[in-house]
């Protein structure tokens, strides 16, 4: 029993394995008390109701994200695949005006579908072909933005009203933007679970004693960009039922800032370290970031600059967290 015991981490321990995370708790808090004093009204239901809507596309973009930076990579072309996810959607639902019921989830899961068969194909370019990721998905970003256009040439289109009216709705007190995400979080909570996941970092903390130990890492690199492209799939959704529209540029934003939100949720660039938990803070620390900004009555001018400051910042304060963890 005190072997056992013995063998067990300490207070000291867990808190230190876990520092970058609570550093991005404490930024989070931060943040939310100086919207809060921006805005009265910030913990009323609809409030949050409007600012998780909004968050979500980005949240689901820096979970994705997270897949592949947990193993040491990186996805550039991950905004262009929400885009394509988007506009497939879209186009879609131009093409049936009459759906309704389940036939409605046709057009869901196609994009979906399409977001986990590019991102499988950035991780064959990457696992088989032996392209670097920077590379090989800075190209792809291209091809996804292409075939983008190639489908939906100008902004257009419209969800079915029943589907955006639901999406919109409440279930047991909640808006249907927290249900998505709680059960995005439990799909984590199992998917966490798995082999996969360990063997996620276990390539993201030293590829080669990683296959010496007998990983397939070639396969676990597909299948981590395979998981990217599926929450890909997951933010082209929320983003097209936010927006209920369509628009071949919209989601290229996302990919710098899933990458920012990553980095401020604790998830070292190196790989091996970090979790979707931390991405989904970092996630909601930039859009309340754009809300204080909002608020405090920032001239036009100004914004992207205080943005990029407080930014820099949050990114100066989750990193100590990582230093300390990795020392």
């Amino acid at each position: 029993m005190e072997e056992r015991r013995a063998l067990e981490p300490t207070f000291k321990e867990r808190a230190e394995r876990h520092a970058p995370l609570l550093m991005s708790v404490v930024v989070f808090v931060l943040i939310v008390a100086v919207n809060r004093f921006l805005q009265p009204n910030f913990f009323n239901r609809f409030v949050i109701r409007s600012n998780i809507t909004t968050f979500l596309p980005l949240i689901m973009a820096a979970i994705g994200q997270t897949m592949v930076v947990l193993t040491g990579n990186i996805d550039l072309s991950l905004g262009s695949i929400i885009t394509v996810v988007n506009v497939v959607i879209i186009t879609l639902f131009g093409k049936m005006p009459e759906a309704t019921g389940l036939q409605l989830a046709i057009p869901i899961l196609v994009g979906v579908l399409v977001g986990l068969l590019a991102g499988t194909v950035n991780g064959f370019l990457i696992a088989k072909l032996r392209l670097q990721a920077v590379i090989a998905t800075f190209a792809s970003n291209l091809f996804w933005m292409g075939l983008a256009l190639a489908v939906l040439p100008v902004p257009g289109g419209s969800v079915p009203w029943d589907l955006s009216s639901f999406y919109r709705s409440w279930f047991l007190g909640l808006p249907m933007s927290v249900w998505f995400l709680l059960l995005v979080m439990v799909f984590w909570a199992l998917l966490r679970r798995t082999r996969l996941i360990r063997y996620f970092y276990a390539v993201g903390g030293n590829a080669s004693n990683a296959y010496r130990s007998g990983i397939r890492v070639e396969w676990i690199l597909i299948g981590a960009y395979a998981l990217c492209g599926f929450f890909a799939g997951l933010s082209g959704l929320a983003l097209t039922l936010d927006i209920s529209s369509g628009d071949p540029l919209v989601g290229h934003p996302l990919t710098l800032s899933s990458i920012t939100a990553v980095v401020i949720g604790g998830t070292l660039l190196s790989g091996g370290s970090g979790s979707p938990i931390g991405s989904i803070l970092g996630a909601c620390i930039l859009g309340l970031v754009r809300n204080i900004i909002f608020f405090a009555n920032v001239p036009p001018f100004y914004q992207d600059f205080i943005f990029g400051v407080v930014v820099i910042i949050a990114l100066i304060v989750s990193s100590l967290g990582a230093r300390r963890r990795t020392a």
